[in-house]
């Protein structure tokens, strides 16, 4: 007879057990016990020491904390034979070697309360402590006021014998100021994570990438990285280089040479931000980005995001910048121990802190953007220079950019030929209107109001911008922000004509209009103008006009309309007050509507519009929970904003019915929404919208001007 299982045993993992014939044995659960310290110990390691580059991350960090003015660095198989930093900082003492590798030992955090003003690199004593679970480490250190270096061993966090049955003491011995840290065998005892590593070039790279951010970003301390055995260094700035000095010794002339610098501040957010950033002469297939955030380098997906999306009016398709962006923020808003290695931060108003820096990167970009310089077809000999051309194609003044292309340089295809020159005439502006003007409507009158910008930390309008930019669809987004309009088409169903690249497509603008009035109302939230009428205007009178409107367009008989004429101006007086806070939209307590808000200067919606927007505020807004109320009400106020449609009387059988002057207004109003499309809303398309996933079947490519030379080429 069998022996009774024994539960306790543990069964080989990955071999399924067939059935009892007796029924399934019950099993006991599982004992938790407390998991052994060293277990622990390289648990915590692995996750802050992934590779050799954070590992050598870490000790830049601590090296520039210690006031090193010069940083030398040693590497072999890409870190993971040898790693080794030399610095000439203040050294540490000997006192403290003992305990200089044990986990949560620090000089830089005292209590938890520290953390709120933070401002070294090392705060949590977990870098030292986890290199030396995973690797055999050895510290040389000399202070100022010491008559010799000392150089300890470390494995497991505790000091070790150099050799076996000698002390484990720190030995004294020859040494300059400072400190070196050298870290042999990395991952010994960890074979898996050993196998995972391709290359040493390629670890040796990313060594390099770290060590080319840090040079570059702290002024005044030396930088020098190489490969073991080799002469030569990879990389040498010396203390004295500048910014763009240490730019151009890393990453090329190409790049220091179309540098800008920026620099924006706000109190109000308390953030500084300064850097340099590439011209639209310059632009390559990846965007590299060296952000440091309170001086420590990290990555944040929402400002390259942004960023790319700035350029996008400024470089051509598939193009991206470089950038050094130093952004100081105040540590009380900024939250550094979210990710193990530090990568990542959290920070309040992260919107208009990136809003900011965007704003002030176009400004830039903007103002230099007349020094572009163009490749131009050298001319024969004895001709002369049309003087059209010289000054159109006008340099910065450098005599690299006045040298002849050479004659391996090849004429650009037609079918590749697009017209950017804004100043060559539209074919729109030959045609004639009906009203024979082709100029704006008359201007609005403007006042500038005293009331100052206000900040809404609500984390609702957060997420709805995230949502925003979660359904971000990339190319639409590039094609709208860098397209050329070209006209209305039919204003029926609301429908331009623009250009992008060498396609022309026709665009819903009814649908890109609504869906840029929704973004806006989400980024101006709490800040728009104010549309005043004088006298104030009855509500319910205006919401019956609407109701009216709504019940022949439903044509539900359950619905008591007669009531809902009172219940929404109800509605609307008792959310008076976060109507005016939030919106703009001021009611007053009798049920009269003072004003409501403005979106765009230059454009006003149509009032014809006006009683359905009231009407709707009722029962198509959520009134009873936050994020749903402000989602729900700029979508209706989107859709008030968004241009109506304009019928078109061309028929002659409709001509006959139809009176003159409704002619004349209809053709009227389509001149004038031709001019406000080209002028006003399209160029704030262009400046701001992020276009959606949902956009995309209101847009329809109907040329291709390659397509149509594979086509007219066989004539």
């Amino acid at each position: 007879m069998a022996e009774p299982m024994d539960i306790n045993a543990e069964s080989p993992r990955g071999i399924k057990r067939k059935a009892e014939e007796n029924g399934p044995v019950p099993h006991a659960p599982k004992r938790i016990k407390a998991l052994d310290q060293d277990v622990v110990n390289k648990i915590a390691a692995g996750e802050i020491i992934v590779a050799p580059v954070h590992a050598l991350k870490e000790l830049i960090e601590n090296a520039v904390d210690a006031g090193s003015t010069s940083l030398e660095i040693l590497a072999k198989d890409g870190g993971l034979k040898l790693l080794q930093i030399t610095d000439n900082g203040h050294g540490i003492n000997r006192d403290d070697l003992p305990i200089l590798c044990e986990r949560f030992t620090t000089s830089k955090l005292k209590t938890f309360e520290d953390l709120t003003s933070i401002g070294t690199y090392g705060f949590r004593g977990e870098a030292l402590a986890s290199i030396s679970h995973i690797a055999h480490l050895t510290i040389t250190t000399k202070t100022a006021d010491s008559s010799c270096a000392w150089r300890a061993h470390y494995a497991d966090g505790k000091l070790v014998p150099a050799k076996p049955g000698q002390s484990a003491d720190p030995k004294p011995t020859a040494g300059r100021g400072g400190t070196q840290i050298t870290v042999e065998d990395l991952f010994y005892n960890v074979p898996s994570r050993q196998k995972a590593f391709r290359s040493p070039s390629e670890e040796y790279s990313k060594i390099l990438g770290v060590v080319g951010r840090y040079a570059v970003h702290c002024t005044g301390v030396a930088f020098s990285c190489k490969k073991h055995g080799d002469s030569a260094t990879s990389i040498s700035t010396p203390s004295n280089a500048s910014t763009v000095d240490c730019i151009r010794q890393i990453h090329g002339s190409a790049v220091a040479n179309e540098l800008v610098e920026f620099a924006v501040s706000d109190p109000k957010w308390g953030f500084k931000a300064s850097g340099w950033t590439t011209n639209a002469n310059y632009h390559v297939k990846k965007t590299t980005i060296l952000l440091f955030i309170n001086h420590r380098s990290v990555e944040s997906s929402a400002i390259k995001k942004a960023i790319e999306q700035t350029y996008s009016t400024f470089l051509p398709k598939g193009g991206h910048p470089f950038i050094y962006l130093n952004l100081d923020i105040d540590p009380q808003r900024v939250d550094v121990n979210v990710h193990p290695t530090k990568r990542e931060v959290n920070f309040l108003n992260e919107d208009e802190i990136i809003e900011c820096i965007c704003d002030e990167i176009k400004v830039k970009l903007s103002s230099v953007d007349t020094s572009r310089t163009f490749t131009t077809q050298s001319l024969l000999p004895g001709a002369r220079t049309p003087m059209s051309a010289s000054s159109k194609y006008q340099s910065n003044g450098s005599k690299s950019a006045q040298r002849t292309p050479s004659s391996a340089a090849q004429k650009p295809l037609e079918n590749n030929v697009v017209r950017t020159d804004p100043s060559l005439r539209k074919i729109t502006s030959m045609l004639s209107h009906a009203d024979g003007e082709g100029s704006l409507p008359p201007s609005i009158t403007y006042t500038l109001s005293p009331r100052e910008a206000r900040n809404f930390r609500l984390t609702t309008i957060k997420e709805l911008r995230a949502a925003v930019r979660d359904s971000m669809h990339n190319s639409l987004t590039e094609m709208l922000a860098s397209h050329t309009y070209v006209g209305l088409v039919d204003p029926d169903r609301r429908i331009v004509a623009i250009q992008g690249g060498v396609k022309l497509f026709l665009v819903d603008y009814g649908m890109v209009c609504n869906e840029y009035f929704y973004q806006l109302g989400l980024t101006d939230f709490g800040n728009f103008g104010i549309i005043k009428f004088e006298p104030a205007l009855d509500i319910r009178p205006l919401i019956e006009i609407g109701v009216a409107a709504e019940k022949t367009k439903v044509g539900k008989d359950d619905i008591a309309w007669e009531e809902v004429a009172d219940a929404v101006t109800a509605q609307l007086v008792a959310r008076r007050q976060m109507l005016i806070e939030y919106f703009q939209m001021e009611v007053s307590e009798s049920g009269e509507l003072i004003s409501i808000p403005l979106l765009i200067k230059g454009y006003t919606p149509s009032m014809a519009k006006l009683p359905r927007f009231l009407m709707r505020l009722g029962p198509y807004v959520n009134w009873s929970e936050e994020k749903a109320c402000f989602r729900t009400f700029l979508e209706e106020l989107a859709a008030f904003y968004t241009p109506e449609q304009l019928p078109s009387i061309m028929h002659e059988e409709q001509v006959e019915v139809v009176p003159e002057t409704t002619v004349l207004s209809n053709a009227s109003k389509q001149v004038e929404m031709a001019q406000v499309l080209e002028h006003i809303l399209f160029p704030a398309i262009k400046a701001r919208l992020i276009a959606t996933e949902g956009m995309l079947h209101g847009v329809v490519e109907i040329a291709n001007l390659k397509g149509l030379y594979k086509v007219f080429e066989r004539c």
